[in-house]
């Protein structure tokens, strides 16, 4: 396996409209009526650039959409966009419509085109959390290119970590209950990291790893389970820095509380070095915010620094 991929087991013509027709219980059905229709009319765009293949893969329409599709194959059409630059495939991974995101990718479609913000079909899945979509895309055995940027620099990990810390903000700080929205989210990362993903890439625009993302939210769900990943050098990976800042001093930097506490004593135990400097050549212990508060950590961190190496967790 390759580094960074994962490779597994009567229309009139013009715009698209969908027929009532296309509805059938079968394959063997709607080939009839995508025959019926002719290619002219499967290959019409509507004024948004949708073919009848983008409509169908929308509304969910399995058998309609893998005739059409096999038309389109057959007319080197099957990754024709539509205005925002969504090929069949994006749409049906947008919809959550995994049977026919598989289909697409065993009919041959692109499994890395990107839309007009860079999105592949992994970022789709990422940023709206869907696990199915994923494990379609897995099912598939296509060969997907894990580390993709879209135009703001983001792998499908970085956005699948930060759909997860929108998903996992509660009005109770307190409260252990994943919402059904948050367990999706939380499962795209996980099959992201198991289908290789690389978790010591950097976002471009800031330069944070995934670690620094989720210690930003205050995220200790995802720290504990990014701490925990097999990983060669822990340390290294737990001291990289973004502009200067270790996830260490973003952790020092959050508001006081049992989350900041729990991360911190994390992030030692995994390694951090608290005697690192950013480029304002603080220490975390200098981003702890003022009060009684921190008090504990403060004694913590003065501790840290000074323990010989090797004992500093």
């Amino acid at each position: 396996m390759e580094v960074g991929s994962w490779k597994g087991s009567g229309l009139p013509s013009g715009p698209p409209q969908l027929p009532s027709s296309v509805t059938g219980p079968s394959l063997d059905s709607a080939r009839a009526q995508m025959l019926a229709l002719g290619p002219q009319r499967l290959l019409a765009q509507d004024e948004e650039g949708d073919t009848l293949l983008h409509l169908l893969a929308a509304r969910g329409l399995r058998w309609a959409a893998y005739a059409a599709a096999e038309v389109l194959q057959t007319y080197r059409h099957l990754d024709i966009r539509e205005h925002k630059g969504k090929t069949p495939l994006l749409v049906a991974a947008a919809a959550n419509q995994p049977l026919i995101v598989e289909d697409l990718l065993n009919l041959g479609a692109e499994p890395n085109a990107t839309d007009h913000q860079g999105r592949s079909v992994l970022h789709v899945a990422a940023t709206y959390g869907l696990p199915g979509v994923l494990s379609a895309v897995i099912n598939s055995g296509v060969r997907v290119d894990l580390e993709a940027r879209d135009f703001e620099g983001l792998t499908p990990l970085h956005t699948a970590i930060l759909a997860l810390n929108v998903a996992m903000v509660s009005p109770d700080p307190c409260s252990r209950v994943l919402s059904i929205q948050a367990r999706d989210r939380l499962s795209c990362v996980q099959m992201l990291l198991h289908m290789g993903a690389d978790h010591t890439s950097q976002e471009i625009k800031s330069n944070k790893t995934v670690l620094h993302l989720a210690v930003q939210a205050a995220n200790t769900v995802l720290v504990q389970l990014l701490l925990e990943l097999p990983q060669g050098d822990l340390r290294a990976f737990v001291n990289m820095k973004a502009h200067g800042n270790t996830a260490l001093h973003m952790a020092a930097a959050l508001p006081p509380g049992p989350h900041q506490e729990a991360i911190v004593r994390h992030l030692l135990a995994a390694g951090a070095d608290p005697a690192l400097r950013n480029l304002e050549n603080e220490q975390p212990i200098h981003l702890l915010r003022p009060g009684p508060g921190p008090e504990g950590l403060r004694q913590l961190l003065k501790r840290s620094r000074v323990a010989p190496p090797g004992l500093s967790s």
